[in-house]
């Protein structure tokens, strides 16, 4: 059967300051469960959009480290089932399955949760993420691509309800947008998409439209973007993690001016006030 349509028109009420109740149709987001199966094996089941599954099944294989590079993995074919959700099945080469079969979470993932189903915090702690390579970046480039990034969230401007991770180059012109449920699911679309595009990630950076959690730093290092720059707040550990990956960690990015917590050398033109990148 077919995949289910990312948005669905749903009756409602819509409550007025006169107190009446006017009938109304709401465009709503699809949120479906989607498992992610390799050789016959279910890895993890993670709610989520249903678009874009197979730039979601790489992304997400090779940010958690199941894959080392595209090749190593086969999307062989997503299959929808109306009451049971989506199966996205893949074949994985050699060594990774037998690594995967390690690691193998032990249950679902609630909406985009990155680290749902860990067994154990040396696993948590101890991925591989590569340091990307620093590059240089205007601010005007920054700023340029979180302007266009408002005009590109198609599921969004229907329902309001989704996430958008998307990759600029360096001068700030959006090439890829992908949008999803959950924050994490949306990174990991895009990074799928950037590998099947064979686009140089290192040469980017990334835009999320959600606060900037470890994890949105692992996946971004894991890709080789050298610069994170999120709409919302970071986490301590989200800080850490950048410094320790070599990541250009920009939060609070917005009309107004944005926030940098890691080095910002690679942001031009300087100087720039204490941890403050002025728009």
């Amino acid at each position: 059967m077919a995949l289910p349509p990312t948005d669905l028109r749903v009756p409602a009420r819509r409550l007025t300051r006169d107190d009446r109740a006017e009938p109304v149709e709401e465009v709503v987001a699809a949120e479906v469960p989607v498992a992610l199966v390799y050789n016959g094996l279910s890895y993890a089941v993670m709610m989520a959009s249903p678009a874009d599954l197979e730039d979601f099944a790489l992304g997400f294989s090779l940010t958690e480290g199941l894959a080392d590079a595209p090749s190593d993995l086969t999307v062989e074919e997503v299959v929808g089932d109306e009451e049971r959700g989506i199966e996205v099945r893949m074949a994985l080469r050699g060594a990774q399955f037998s690594q995967m079969l390690q690691k193998v979470r032990t249950i679902t993932g609630r909406t985009g949760c990155g680290i749902c189903g860990t067994s154990d915090l040396d696993t948590l702690h101890g991925r591989k993420r590569r340091a990307p390579k620093p590059i240089e970046v205007e601010r005007a480039a920054v700023r340029r691509a979180l302007r266009d990034l408002d005009g590109l969230q198609d599921i969004r401007s229907r329902t309001g309800a989704v996430h958008a991770a998307a990759w600029a180059d360096h001068e700030g012109r959006i090439r890829l947008v992908r949008e999803d449920v959950g924050r994490h699911n949306a990174l990991d679309k895009l990074v799928g998409a950037l590998a099947r595009a064979d686009i140089d990630a290192g040469q980017g950076f990334c835009v999320i439209t959600s606060r900037c959690s470890f994890e949105m730093v692992q996946k971004t290092a894991a890709a080789g973007i050298p610069i994170l720059v999120a709409i919302s707040a970071p986490t301590t550990l989200a800080i850490d993690t950048a410094k320790a990956a070599g990541v250009t960690l920009i939060a609070f990015a917005r009309g107004d001016g944005m926030t940098a917590y890691t080095d910002f050398s690679s942001l031009h033109p300087a100087p720039l006030l204490p941890n403050r990148v002025e728009a």
